[in-house]
């Protein structure tokens, strides 16, 4: 008999470690528009952690709720690379850029890491651990996911003030039909990323 019941991020992953973990995770990997993002988050103990969970499977309102709650009982750091550092090294590269930068600036000491994906995002470090489904599993990652979605579309609404046409308030610079639709109509902004959009302007 198959199981429906929906699999929710734990500690386990994190026991198994033990010490002191950062959980990091990207967003923003597949947008035409603005930076990729990235959040570290170490969880301390006495959190509450009944409504963690993969951002996408959360609402706007919820995730916002949770993010107001847990930023004052955590330690995190969120880092970003721009649009011109996409278009420069390519997506995956620019991803793993911003990791690098959470591991190196944020301010907390952390015994491991662990990242959500199958990529370590610096292989000289031993003390990274790459979890595909990461922000299924670990609450670590879970709670960076959400912290790095209310980051990104944070960001996405303040762009939106000086470029309404593109509706990124609501599409967060995803490729929908009308953000494709704007382009068309208004041309690319600086905040695109031309090489995600030569089918379109070609």
């Amino acid at each position: 008999m198959q199981n429906n019941i929906s699999l929710k991020p734990d500690f386990s992953h994190e026991k198994k470690v033990g010490g002191i973990i950062l959980g990091i995770d990207e967003v923003g990997r597949g947008c035409v528009a603005g930076p990729v993002v990235v959040a570290g988050v170490i969880l301390n103990d006495n959190i509450d952690i009944s409504h963690i969970n993969d951002s996408k499977k959360l609402s706007a309102t919820k995730r916002e709720k949770i993010f107001n709650s847990l930023r004052d009982n955590c330690h995190y750091l969120i880092e970003s690379s721009s649009v011109e550092e996409i278009e420069e090294i390519n997506i995956l590269q620019a991803s793993l850029l911003a990791m690098r930068r959470v591991i190196n600036n944020i301010e907390h000491k952390f015994d491991h890491v662990f990242v959500d994906g199958n990529i370590s995002p610096d292989k000289s470090m031993n003390n990274i651990s790459t979890i595909v489904g990461g922000d299924n599993k670990s609450l670590s990652i879970a709670a960076a996911s959400i912290f790095a979605k209310v980051a990104r579309d944070r960001l996405m609404d303040k762009l939106n003030e000086d470029y309404p046409e593109y509706l990124w308030k609501q599409n967060k610079g995803y490729c929908t039909k009308q953000h494709i639709d704007a382009i068309r109509k208004f041309g690319i902004t600086p905040h695109h990323r031309k090489s995600f959009l030569k089918k379109i302007i070609s």
